[in-house]
């Protein structure tokens, strides 16, 4: 061992814990390790890692990322590549220029958990399977029955951007969590007021649902054109309120037939979003 070498590097207690070195090699690190505090230290940091990799691992990517044989090969030939490099490896000069580093799979998938500082939270989202959204037209009524303010058809009307109502992020997330719904593809869905905010509907979380956008037949902008048509006959008197908070927060899809006399949505009966 060259005395200038004062600790053994993190890819050699790697090779050594996954079984990689020769007999000699093996004994050589231990000898070290023997003398060594602050590396018998880093020894045990690195497997702790690797258990925390591991469990993560098995908690989140278990048996949904195929084996992918080309990028293993991959990683083998840039390790070894690395390991041969001259000054790079204390293994490399310990063998005095000898034969290729055999590097397994384990100890290079660690070798970069270990490189991006423990990182597998970034891993993870390289390796995250897509999550396909669910179509859902219309809410769930156990969370989201409807709900409305106390106000007039007047003060309804006299309104001019109640339809342009934001729902706060950390509602909208609130929103998601109840329905079940984690990383959503983006715009999939539209956090929608059940009874519009135009027809006096409230800043409540049960008059909120997570309602697909343009994916589904019934969708959002659809929905957007029944508010438009009930607020409108609200406003000209051809409406009660209450009859039009009750019909959209019953079942908005079969009020969206009723009152366009149709069983399917008009196209171009959309509104502009």
């Amino acid at each position: 061992m060259e005395r200038e070498e004062a600790h053994l590097s993190d890819q050699s207690l790697l090779l050594a814990g996954d079984g990689e070195l020769t007999p000699r090699e093996a004994a050589q690190v231990e000898a070290h390790l023997a003398a060594c505090w602050a590396c018998r230290a880093r020894k045990q940091e690195i497997e702790a890692a690797v258990g925390d990799f591991i469990r993560a691992y098995r908690h989140e990517f278990d048996g949904q990322i195929p084996e992918g044989r080309g990028p293993r090969a991959l990683l083998q030939a840039r390790m070894t590549a690395l390991a041969e490099a001259p000054g790079r490896s204390w293994l490399n000069r310990m063998r005095g220029g000898g034969g290729p580093m055999r590097v397994s799979w384990a100890a290079t998938a660690v070798a970069a958990v270990v490189a991006v500082g423990l990182g597998y939270g970034v891993l993870s989202r390289w390796t995250r399977p897509t999550v396909h959204a669910a179509t859902i037209t219309t809410p769930d009524r156990s969370l989201t029955p409807g709900a409305a303010v106390l106000i007039s058809r007047d003060e309804v009307c006299r309104e001019t951007n109640a339809k342009n109502k934001l729902v706060p992020a950390a509602l909208e997330r609130e929103v998601f969590r109840e329905y079940g719904i984690r990383r959503a593809q983006p715009r999939a869905y539209e956090v929608d007021y059940l009874i519009t905010p135009a027809l006096g509907g409230a800043d409540d979380i049960h008059n909120l649902w997570p309602e697909s956008n343009a994916g589904a037949v019934w969708n959002a902008q659809v929905k957007d054109a029944l508010e438009d048509r009930l607020r409108d006959m609200v406003c000209s008197g051809q409406l009660d309120l209450a009859t039009a908070q009750r019909d959209i927060a019953g079942n908005w899809i079969e009020a969206y037939k009723k009152y366009f006399h149709t069983d399917q949505p008009i196209p171009g009966s959309s509104p502009e979003r």
